[in-house]
């Protein structure tokens, strides 16, 4: 595993283990955005705080890991390679014994040893035994071994009309015999109460809008799998929903725009704040963000209306 691969660690951090997914996980030269893109996890963000935003995809503010993030890493990691095998060899046990390569290069990433520093080896191993109880958890969802995915963490992308380009990387994607669509991601939290659900399909949907304008097919069923307590949430949008969907990425993105135009990024005090890195440095709690980045935002394909030293 790659460090861009350890940045979907945001998956599962946050209440109830839930967080923003599918965010383009490199930020190097290879693998990068060619330009200002909207990721699902970074339009949540954005709806959820101006200013969330602005600290982590203008300013680029270091975030601490938490133990949570990291096993939702490790098991992803696990139920991809899990697919990797052959399909009467994809057993509980097979994937039980994935646990511990997988966090063997996990661990080697910066960062994520701290976690266990100082903690006697009972407690890594308890940490570890959680991890392969939810990988345990997905065979009571799925049998593995009649899946043929079509793509796993696959990076789906697309230019709109408009030049808006959306990214994401999908957990799975299947492809029925006579081409239906399904969109499958997994949680390693919870499942999220009704009244939250539209939150957590908001992702979903970011991917089933992609993939139909890609491949000029709606997804059948976006399917989100919650190991923690082995529950499913499934969904079948159609071709005027992701319409409506279309346009409200669109508002979203006027508004970033704008926001960059002026370096205007408002907190949004919310549930979510107890949980961020960065309260020193916000409004709400009493801190003072740092100068908004011109240079970084310009350098980075943004248009902003903010004076740009020139060095």
């Amino acid at each position: 595993m790659t460090t861009t691969e350890l940045q979907r660690t945001v998956t599962d951090a946050g209440p109830g283990a839930a967080g923003p997914l599918g965010e383009p996980r490199a930020t190097s030269a290879e693998t990068g955005p060619r330009r200002p893109s909207l990721s699902p996890s970074r339009a949540a963000d954005f709806r959820t705080c101006p200013l969330l935003y602005r600290f982590r995809t203008i300013d680029r503010l270091p975030e601490k890991k938490s133990r949570a993030a990291v096993r939702g890493t490790l098991v992803h990691t696990v139920l991809e390679r899990l697919y990797d095998l052959p399909p009467d060899g994809r057993t509980v046990a097979a994937a039980q014994e994935l646990v511990a390569p997988a966090w063997a290069e996990l661990s080697q990433e910066p960062g994520v040893a701290e976690l266990f520093a100082g903690e006697a080896a009972g407690d890594l191993e308890g940490w570890l035994a959680s991890a392969g109880t939810l990988v345990e958890t997905y065979f009571r969802v799925e049998d593995p071994t009649r899946i043929r995915p079509e793509g796993r963490e696959e990076l789906v992308e697309v230019t709109l009309p408009d030049g808006l380009l959306l990214r994401g990387f999908v957990d799975r994607v299947d492809v029925a015999r006579n081409g239906a669509l399904r969109v499958v991601d997994y949680k390693t939290g919870g499942m999220p109460r009704e009244a939250f659900e539209g939150k957590a399909l908001f992702q979903m949907k970011f991917y089933a809008l992609v993939l139909w304008r890609t491949r000029g097919v709606v997804a059948a069923q976006l399917k989100l799998i919650y190991l923690k307590d082995g529950d499913v949430l499934t969904y079948a949008p159609d071709e005027a929903e992701l319409l409506r969907f279309e346009r409200t990425l669109k508002a979203i993105w006027a508004a970033i725009a704008q926001a960059v135009q002026t370096g205007d990024f408002r907190p949004n005090k919310n549930r979510l704040c107890g949980w961020c890195d960065h309260q020193a440095l916000c409004p709400s709690f009493g801190g003072t963000p740092p100068p908004f980045p011109a240079e970084a935002a310009a350098a980075a394909g943004w248009r902003t209306a903010l004076p740009v030293t020139v060095v």
